[in-house]
C-alpha cells in the first residue's frame, strides 16, 4: 500500500522536483499539490493523506497554521516541514503546531524521502543541519527548569536563607554577617514574601526540594 503525499509548496519548480523525488520511490504517491496553505488545508481534508510535505512559507496561510489547522482536522496526517530558515522559532513553530519532521530546502532532496519513511513509522525527523538548533534550545529549557527559585532573591537573602535553614537565630545570623538583627528580619520578610512560603519549616523544606541544603548541615 502506497503513502499518500501531498506537496504544499508556493514555488513551482520546488514541488516539480519533490514530485519526481518522491515517485521515484517504490511505495511513495504524491496524489496531490497545493501553491498555498489554505489550498493544503482543502486538500488535506479532501484526500486524507498520510503525508503533507510543508513549506513554512506560503501566502495565504502560513505553513505554521496551516499545519495547525490540518492537524486539528485531520490528526492522523503527518506534517513534513520544508523551510530555508534554521532560526528557532520556526521550528519551534512548526513543531508546536504539530510537525513530525524539520528539513532544510537545501538539503531536502538528500533527506525527504528518509524524513517521510520515519514520520510514517512514527518517529520524529530534524535535519542534522539544524539539530543543533533544537538541542541548544531544548538544553537551555531543561537548565530554567532546573533552575533553583532563588535566582530571584538577592545574594545576601540567599546567604541568610542558608542560615536560617542551617537552625541559626536571628541573633546569631546578624553577629554572623556584621549586621543588625532587625536587618536579618527585614531581610527574612523579603525571602518569604519572594518565594510565597509564610514559616521557617516550609522554608527548609523547600532549601531541602532544591538541593540548597541537605539534612545533614
Amino acid at each position: 500500500m502506497s503513502v499518500r503525499i501531498i506537496i504544499a509548496d508556493d514555488h513551482q519548480m520546488m514541488r516539480d522536483g519533490l514530485r519526481v523525488l518522491i515517485e521515484q520511490e517504490e511505495g511513495l504517491e504524491v496524489v496531490a499539490e497545493a501553491d498555498n496553505g489554505l489550498a493544503a488545508e482543502d486538500l488535506a481534508r479532501q484526500h486524507r493523506p498520510d503525508v503533507i510535505v510543508m513549506d513554512v512559507a506560503m501566502p495565504g496561510l502560513n505553513g505554521i497554521e496551516a499545519t495547525r489547522r490540518i492537524r486539528a482536522s485531520v490528526p492522523q496526517v503527518k506534517i513534513v516541514a520544508l523551510s530555508m530558515h534554521s532560526d528557532k522559532r520556526f521550528v519551534a513553530g512548526m513543531f508546536g503546531a504539530g510537525a513530525s519532521a524539520y528539513l532544510l530546502k537545501k538539503s531536502a532532496f538528500g533527506e525527504l524521502t528518509q524524513a517521510i519513511r520515519a514520520v510514517v513509522a512514527g518517529q520524529t525527523y530534524i535535519s542534522p543541519k539544524i539539530a543543533h538548533v533544537v538541542l541548544e534550545d531544548y538544553v537551555r529549557q531543561v537548565a530554567d527548569e532546573l533552575r533553583p527559585g532563588t535566582d530571584v532573591l538577592t545574594s545576601r537573602e540567599r546567604e541568610v536563607l542558608l542560615l536560617l535553614v542551617e537552625g541559626l537565630s536571628p541573633e546569631q545570623i546578624a553577629e554572623r554577617l556584621h549586621v543588625s538583627v532587625s536587618t536579618v528580619g527585614t531581610h527574612r520578610h523579603h525571602i518569604m514574601e519572594k518565594l510565597g512560603i509564610r514559616t521557617l519549616p516550609e522554608l527548609t523544606k523547600y532549601a531541602l526540594r532544591e538541593g540548597l541544603t541537605s539534612l545533614d548541615v
